[in-house]
């Protein structure tokens, strides 16, 4: 039997929801079984979330990874777009796994063993790069219209504080103002603005009254209260293009619990402001109060005391093992000097409603970071120490099940080869 590996990709999170990737792995399985591949479960490389548009995808380069170990013959893929959307990207997948002598196989595509099927193979590919790139181009052009014309239909839902109405064959779509959400988002712009009041005494303040969020929860977040302070449809103009899709950078809590990989390679950045397209919704708070939130806002980014002025040596890299949140730099003040510390997250009582979440205490800041210097210096020192670690990661590799029906389908072969001659 040779030894086959299988690649499935979904790009959005509906098609994730209809599980159309379980649909593709069931499709590929019965290919594999019918026409005598053997798939290891370790060989089954997904990729959820992720645009045929982008190389990078952790699926496909443990998939590439693989194959340049020499540990697969056969690669079964859905269809030329399951691969890549590119054409380009395709021609070179396809040459690069054909050079460690890898045969790619698409169920839903003719195989290309003539120059004809290679051709017809090559025209699917840019078929299908052809269509995605004017999906996105149309829709794209006709959002972009429909928001310079004022249509509120372009934007995803409507923000605490409103209901969205959807359209009717008698009136357009449009946002309803809800009085009980709408005296929240004042008070959120009274306290911030007049009082004075920081983002995490607001959303004490409204944890403790019981105010429910608009998904129905009772704890507040910083960051919900934040995104309504800059949030510019509660002075009256909804704003259409805000954000563009780039390189995820940030590894947040979630990530970092899954070892800092994510199901998506891509987040949201601000566009320039002078790019936002308006759209006019009933205002919730005046011009002034908003302008003020974001004078302030901006006043804070530029003096925040969390801004850091002198660099750690771990800073950034530190993991709470018991809750999975990261570790922040704090100080005390004693009679003689300051004293830093390393603290988690999750152990401070005023960010949680119920108390901290977490039971780690704060380590301190010069204690640890010579610590890990000496370990870093002493790995340096001593290279017998790195090619062990090196060693050990290729046994692993070699001892893995995959590894093994790889050896010994080729014993078999080696042996059935002798018989013959």
């Amino acid at each position: 039997m040779k030894a086959a590996a299988i690649y499935t990709r979904v790009s959005s999170e509906k098609q994730k929801e209809e599980q159309t990737i379980g649909s593709q792995t069931a499709a590929l399985k019965e290919y594999a079984q019918m026409e005598g591949y053997a798939v290891p479960s370790e060989w089954i490389f997904q990729d959820e979330g992720y645009s045929g548009a982008n190389l990078v995808r952790p699926g496909l380069e443990r998939l590439r990874d693989l194959a340049g170990e020499g540990q697969i013959e056969s690669i079964l893929v859905y269809s030329p777009d399951r691969l890549s959307r590119k054409y380009a990207y395709q021609v070179l997948l396809l040459e690069e796994f054909a050079r460690y002598g890898v045969e790619v196989m698409f169920i839903k595509s003719p195989q290309a063993s003539t120059p004809e099927e290679q051709l017809l193979v090559q025209f699917q590919g840019m078929i299908a790069e052809y269509e995605r790139a004017q999906i996105v181009e149309r829709s794209r052009r006709g959002k972009r219209h429909r928001a310079k014309n004022g249509s509120i239909s372009v934007l995803s839902g409507a923000p605490y504080g409103y209901r969205y109405i959807k359209r009717t064959a008698l009136s357009a779509a449009y946002y309803e103002i809800l009085e009980e959400e709408a005296a929240v988002v004042r008070e959120v712009y009274r306290l911030y603005t007049e009082e004075l009041l920081s983002m995490g005494e607001i959303t004490r303040r409204l944890t403790v009254q019981g105010i429910p969020t608009r998904h129905g929860k009772l704890t507040w977040d910083r960051s919900t209260i934040w995104g309504m302070l800059r949030n510019p449809a509660y002075k009256g103009a909804a704003c259409f293009g805000k954000t563009v899709q780039a390189e995820r950078k940030k590894v947040t809590r979630p990530l970092r619990r899954r070892g800092g990989f994510s199901p998506r390679s891509s987040s949201s950045r601000d566009r320039p402001r002078d790019e936002w397209i308006e759209i006019p919704v009933p205002p919730i708070v005046s011009e002034e109060s908003f302008v003020l939130a974001q004078e302030r806002l901006e006043r804070n980014k530029q003096l925040s005391t969390r801004h850091t002025k002198e660099p750690t040596l771990l800073q950034g890299l530190l993991v709470c093992s018991v809750c999975g949140y990261a570790f922040y730099r704090t100080s005390t003040q004693t009679s003689k000097r300051k004293i830093y510390y390393y603290r988690c997250l999750g152990s401070d009582d005023y960010r949680y409603p119920n108390g901290s979440v977490c039971t780690n205490r704060p380590i301190r800041q010069d204690y640890l970071d010579s610590l890990v210097w000496k370990q870093i210096v002493k790995l340096l020192e001593n290279p017998d120490l790195i090619l062990a670690e090196i060693d050990r990661r290729i046994r692993e590799v070699r001892e893995s099940n995959p590894t093994k029906i790889r050896r010994e389908t080729l014993i078999k072969e080696g042996v059935s080869i002798q018989k013959r001659n």
